[in-house]
C-alpha cells in the first residue's frame, strides 16, 4: 500500500494541514494569502481609480508590430503613485489635455498584467473630466472646461 495519508476517525486535522502545506505551491493561493495584490497594485485592489494627467507619451509597440501607441502618465489621487495608462480609440489622445482629471481601469491582460503589444502598460483611460471617452468619440457629449 503506497498511500501514506492518514485514515480513520481522527484524521481530519492531519489531512487539512497536509493540504494547506501543498497549497502554498499554487501561485493564486500564495498571492491571496500574502495579500500581494493589495500591497503592490497601484489601485490597491480597486477596479478603477481617479488621477490627474501629468503628460502625454507615445509608447512603441512590441515586435512584430510597429506603431506608436498613445498613452498618458497619470498621478493617482488616492496614493499619488504615477502610472502609465493607454488611451484607446482613434484620436482619443486629442480629447485629453495635461492636468485633466481621468478615471483609469485595468486593461484586461492576464493576471492583471499588460495586454497585447503594449510593454508595461496595465491600465486604460475610460473617462475624462467626468465624461466617458466613448461618448466623446461619438460626439454625443462635449468635454467640460475646468
Amino acid at each position: 500500500m503506497a498511500d501514506k495519508s492518514p485514515k480513520g476517525i481522527f484524521a481530519a486535522r492531519k489531512l487539512k494541514l497536509r493540504r494547506l502545506k501543498f497549497r502554498w505551491s499554487q501561485r493564486k493561493f500564495k498571492i491571496r494569502m500574502l495579500r500581494l495584490k493589495k500591497r503592490f497594485d497601484p489601485l490597491q485592489g480597486a477596479p478603477m481609480a481617479r488621477g490627474v494627467v501629468l503628460e502625454k507619451v507615445g509608447i512603441e509597440s512590441r515586435q512584430p508590430n510597429s506603431a506608436v501607441r498613445k498613452c498618458v502618465r497619470v498621478q493617482l489621487v488616492k496614493n499619488s503613485r504615477v502610472v502609465t495608462a493607454f488611451v484607446p480609440g482613434d484620436g482619443g489622445v486629442n480629447f485629453i489635455d495635461e492636468h485633466d482629471e481621468v478615471i483609469i481601469a485595468g486593461i484586461g491582460g492576464t493576471l492583471g498584467r499588460s495586454m497585447g503589444d503594449l510593454p508595461g502598460v496595465r491600465f486604460k483611460v475610460i473617462m475624462v473630466n467626468g465624461v466617458s471617452l466613448d461618448s466623446l468619440y461619438k460626439g454625443k457629449k462635449q468635454k467640460p472646461v475646468r
